[in-house]
């Protein structure tokens, strides 16, 4: 319990920002693209998860990848059970990196209806609830994606989110909310309204616990302050969603309160052909400058 709450104390109030390491099946291909692996390096599925479990142990255990920066850190399932460096990957993070682990736990997105893509059915969520737990996970994430400003479509999504926030909640883990809106959605802003009022209503309807919201950043200065000042509110991250690391910390240092948890503009540049020294130079001015955003 005591290195639980520690995890908490550091989510709530820490400097620096979430690392979001979770690709899975769908996005590991594109994610390897990017690190310089091509598509016929791997034969089957299982070659493919080898692939990407060797980036983001090269990434975990850089120098640079510390809690003196890194808040958490959000895992694919099979990274949670896997090992870096001889240990467990969350023994690894929390005991010798002192970075908190989370775990996505959704199953993908729906095919798009009206705008909207909720989450699938999430039919094994209490074994995995209880293998996160087991693992010494501190948290969850969840995915969901909004095309289209549609309020009733926004509504859904959310609802669906916090009831499955909660069942979360529920198993003593914290919940990473994360209701996308595409960053090319034609009417993003008015969309932004919309789900900001959404989860308002959702959270003053929260019995028990904190939760922490993952959400794009947003077209006005401090858009989500009310969100941040939530008492049901543990914090709220910015996903990068496509913008670029440049542009994504330019839009992060215009919202107060909220601090980083980014994907693809976190390993933008890294490459598996860069010796140890490059990947660690790029990957630390990557975590500076995220961090910089974050806590600026």
């Amino acid at each position: 319990m005591k290195s639980r709450e520690e995890q908490k104390e550091k989510i709530r109030s820490a400097d620096g920002f979430i690392a979001a390491l979770d690709q899975s099946g769908g996005s590991t291909p594109k994610a390897l693209n990017l690190y310089g692996i091509e598509s016929n390096s791997w034969k089957d599925e299982e070659e493919m998860f080898d692939l990407v479990h060797k980036m983001r142990s090269r990434i975990i255990s850089s120098s640079s990848f510390s809690g003196t920066k890194i808040l958490g850190a959000i895992l694919f399932e099979q990274t949670m059970e896997r090992e870096v460096q001889g240990s467990s990957t969350t023994d690894y993070l929390w005991k010798e990196k002192k970075i908190v682990p989370f775990l996505k736990v959704d199953r993908g997105l729906t095919d798009e209806v009206a705008g909207m893509q909720p989450m699938k059915p999430i039919d094994d969520l209490n074994e995995t609830l209880d293998k996160a737990a087991s693992h010494g996970v501190f948290g969850t994430k969840m995915r969901s994606v909004v095309h289209k400003a549609d309020a009733g479509g926004i509504e859904e999504i959310v609802l669906q989110q916090f009831e499955i926030g909660r069942q979360i909640l529920l198993s003593d883990l914290t919940p990473i909310i994360e209701p996308e809106i595409d960053i090319h959605c034609v009417e993003k802003r008015r969309a932004e309204d919309m789900i900001k009022d959404s989860i308002l209503r959702a959270l003053d309807n929260l019995e028990i616990g904190e939760v922490v919201l993952k959400l794009t950043l947003p077209e006005l200065d401090d858009f989500y302050i009310q969100l941040v000042d939530h008492p049901r509110v543990l914090r709220v991250v910015a996903l990068s969603g496509g913008y670029s690391r440049q542009e994504a910390n330019k839009r992060l240092l215009k919202q107060k309160g909220m601090v980083a948890s980014f994907s693809r503009a976190l390993t933008e540049g890294l490459t598996a052909g860069l010796n140890e020294q490059q990947f660690d130079n790029k990957l630390s001015n990557a975590i500076q400058s995220i961090f910089e955003a974050s806590v600026g």
